[in-house]
């Protein structure tokens, strides 16, 4: 065991003193690695590339203030309000309450001319509609009233201030 270990430390020993400077260098003199590091910082740096030259832009002034807002809804002279417009005077009718689609159509009384329409509301309450009346919640004017539908014009929203007149219809039911 002890010859083991002898044996073990002889075979160390040289491998240990290979990890330390080589034998025929001193202390004073540099290694290879210090001699290469310092000869790398005495060669010169390379020159830098000139900075890119920035182009002049041109000053504007801008001079728009009198024309027009692009950015507004006024598209016309007086301020908008030329067209088409709900009346808000207007005094609003039963029917006005319900979307058009709850509404149904269940039949007519009359004939000719004098035809008047029977539409059933979601509260179970049967009205007469004729020309000139108001229902649905899109200002729906009633233009026609026939054995089979009720013809109307709703005033919506265009999107950019002004209003669109759309056409509608409320069918006869067929039960």
């Amino acid at each position: 065991m002890r010859t083991s270990r002898m044996l073990m430390v002889l075979v160390l020993l040289p491998l240990l003193g290979a990890c330390g400077r080589s034998v025929t260098s001193s202390p004073t003199e540099p290694s290879n690695l210090e001699k290469w590091v310092a000869e790398v910082k005495k060669r010169p740096a390379p020159a830098l590339e000139p900075l890119p030259v920035m182009p002049q832009f041109e000053t504007v002034e801008y001079a728009a203030q009198s024309l027009r807002d692009p950015f507004s809804n006024a598209f016309s002279d007086d301020g908008g309000m030329a067209g088409l417009r709900p009346d808000p005077n207007r005094r609003k009718q039963v029917l006005e309450q319900f979307p058009l689609d709850a509404l149904d159509m269940v039949g007519t009384i009359g004939e000719g001319s004098g035809v008047v329409a029977l539409v059933i509301a979601p509260d179970k309450v049967t009205y007469r509609v004729r020309p000139g009346v108001y229902m649905g919640q899109a200002e729906g004017r009633v233009t026609t009233v026939t054995t089979d539908r009720i013809d109307l014009v709703e005033l919506v929203p265009d999107g950019a201030g002004g209003w669109l007149e759309r056409p509608a219809t409320i069918a006869l039911d067929d039960q």
